[in-house]
């Protein structure tokens, strides 16, 4: 029987094989490749045509489209974080990668997750304020309260995975890992390790927790005192106004913690390896391809201008030939 020899930690010699989805039939990968493909692009083009309305379009230079701003960007960075390599996997079959590759994208996947995580409450926060204050709001919400609040979210999420990261670095792995997985992602590559594996997950648990549950509860909060304000208001009218901006916000928050739900459950329930890591892949695209989607179609001003941008009208008093 042959000898598994771990390596020690940091080893720069290991390297990770990513098995993709193992039962997916080679006849089905490039298929597999042009709907990742497809959906990168929709990532791309919706995120970045939402970038452009809000900082072209004077009227949506406020706290809100500020805070979108944030969350475009973020859904841009979490899926170039790992979609180019499964494009990569399944293209070209490139499934390696290195030992240093493996935990950057560890680190920059679960850091722009915590992050769209705190920018959801950030948000969440600014509605509370608009809805239930709605006199200091100017007050409140100033440009340097919002770069606080939206560095606070990014310096946060970017400080809270090192300590997991660097941890799991020092784990003792075989010279190849093979990662059951599309891309590295923590708890796979904690689950390959020569070592003990518990410490790691507890550890990952925890920060689960923190970055999961912990802005769930905020957000729920700050809904709870929006609904019992907007409640207070005697018109149809302004409650009608109260509901229809916050619409999106809540949209955006389902679609990101069901996400969530799905990698979970297809986690811990007793399923095909498959089936965790299409949980782990609809984790990492499903928030990121919706939310352009949604305020596009929800919001009428980042839609009006949207509809500017993409099909600009000609002015009126241009001569006719």
């Amino acid at each position: 029987m042959e000898t598994i020899t771990c390596n020690g930690s940091g080893d720069s010699s290991t390297i990770f094989y990513l098995t993709g989805i193992p039962s997916l039939p080679k006849s089905l990968f490039l298929p597999i490749f042009f709907v990742f493909l497809l959906l990168y692009m929709l990532i791309l083009m919706g995120n970045t045509l939402v970038l452009v309305a809000v900082v072209a379009k004077p009227s949506l230079h406020k706290p809100m489209y500020f805070f979108l701003i944030n969350l475009s960007t973020l859904d841009i960075l979490v899926t170039t974080t790992t979609v180019p390599k499964m494009l990569s996997l399944f293209l070209l079959g490139d499934s390696f990668l290195s030992f240093p590759a493996c935990f950057l994208q560890i680190y920059l996947f679960h850091s722009f997750s915590c992050s769209e995580a705190f920018i959801l409450v950030v948000m969440a926060y600014d509605h509370y304020v608009a809805i239930c204050h709605p006199l200091h709001y100017p007050v409140l919400m100033t440009s340097q309260t919002n770069a606080v609040l939206a560095t606070s979210a990014w310096l946060t999420a970017l400080l809270l995975p090192i300590p997991a990261v660097v941890q799991t670095s020092q784990m003792a792995f075989d010279s190849i890992v093979h990662i059951y997985n599309c891309f590295c992602d923590h708890l796979a590559v904690v689950q390959a390790s020569c070592s003990d594996s518990t410490p790691q997950t507890f550890m990952g648990f925890c920060i689960a927790m923190v970055v999961s549950f912990l802005p769930l509860l905020l957000v729920l909060l700050s809904y709870a005192h929006i609904l019992t304000s907007v409640l207070c208001i005697n018109s149809q009218e302004g409650r009608s106004k109260a509901f229809s901006t916050c619409s999106s916000h809540l949209l955006v928050v389902g679609t990101y913690y069901s996400s969530i739900a799905i990698a979970y459950v297809a986690y811990r329930a007793d399923l095909p390896l498959d089936f965790h890591i299409m949980g782990n892949v609809v984790y990492a695209i499903l928030t990121p391809v919706l939310n352009p989607l949604i305020y596009t179609l929800r919001n009428k001003d980042v839609k009006a201008a949207i509809t500017k941008i993409a099909c600009p009208q000609e002015p009126k008093n241009a001569r006719k030939p």
